[in-house]
C-alpha cells in the first residue's frame, strides 16, 4: 500500500498550524513548501551513545537483544514511532519507505530499525501490519517490548519527551559498530538520508 507524502505533510502542516495558530496555512497550497519549510528545521551532529543491554521484541514476536541488533555488522539506520501517531511518523516511515527504495539492492546490506514509544498499545502483530503498510523490506525490522525497555531504549539515545504526544522527528545513522551515531533532529528527506548513509558509508 503506498502512502500520498503530500496527504501526509498536509496533515502534519494543519496539524502543526492549529496548535500553534502562526498562519502557516498559507502553504497549504504548495507541497513543495511544507518540505521546504520543514528541512530548514533540520540539524545535524555527531554523537557517542552507550546502548543499553535492553531486550525488546521484534515485529516477528522473537525477543531479542538491542545490542545485537544493532552490532550484527551492518550500517544502521534507527527511527523512533508509534502506529497511531498522526503527524511526525506517517512522514517519517513514508521517508523510510522512500530511503529503501532508493537504496535498491544495497537494501540488504544495512539494518533500518524503527522502536515503539507505545509499546503497551504496538503489538509485534500491530507493528507487523504497519511494516506492510510501508511495505517494509526483511532489512527493515520494527520493535516493541515493555514499557520500561522502551523507555530505557528512548533515553539512551535521548529522544524521550515525556509523552508520545510531545514525540519529535530524530533519524539516527552509524555506519558500524564502535563508530559515533549521526543525529538528524528534523523531517530529513529520503535524499538526506542517503546522502548522509553514503558519507558515513565512505569513511568507514
Amino acid at each position: 500500500m503506498k502512502t500520498n507524502p503530500t496527504m501526509l505533510m498536509s496533515a502534519l502542516l494543519l496539524a502543526l498550524t492549529t496548535a500553534t495558530g502562526n498562519g502557516l496555512a498559507d502553504t497549504m497550497a504548495d507541497p513543495h513548501a511544507h518540505h521546504h519549510m520543514m528541512m530548514q528545521r533540520t540539524s545535524i551532529s555527531q554523537v557517542n551513545y552507550d546502548v543499553p543491554p535492553v531486550r525488546l521484541v521484534r515485529d516477528d514476536g522473537k525477543a531479542v537483544s538491542l545490542p545485537d541488533e544493532l552490532n550484527d555488522g551492518r550500517p544502521v539506520i534507527l527511527n523512533f514511532i508509534y502506529t497511531t501517531c498522526t503527524t511526525v511518523c506517517p512522514v517519517t516511515s513514508h521517508t523510510f519507505e522512500q530511503l529503501q527504495e532508493m537504496l535498491g539492492e544495497e537494501r540488504n546490506k544495512v539494518h533500518m530499525i524503527s522502536i515503539s514509544i507505545d509499546p503497551e498499545q504496538d503489538t509485534p502483530e500491530r507493528l507487523s501490519a504497519y511494516a506492510r503498510k510501508y511495505e517494509a523490506g526483511p532489512q527493515w525490522r520494527y520493535y516493541t517490548g515493555t514499557n520500561d525497555a522502551s523507555l530505557v531504549a528512548q533515553r539512551a539515545f535521548d529522544v524521550y519527551r515525556g509523552d508520545k504526544m510531545n514525540h519529535s522527528p530524530v533519524t539516527l545513522l552509524r555506519a558500524a559498530p564502535g563508530k559515533s551515531w549521526l543525529r538528524i533532529e528534523g523531517f530529513a528527506s529520503a535524499e538526506d538520508l542517503l546522502r548522509e548513509y553514503r558519507a558515513l558509508s565512505a569513511v568507514q
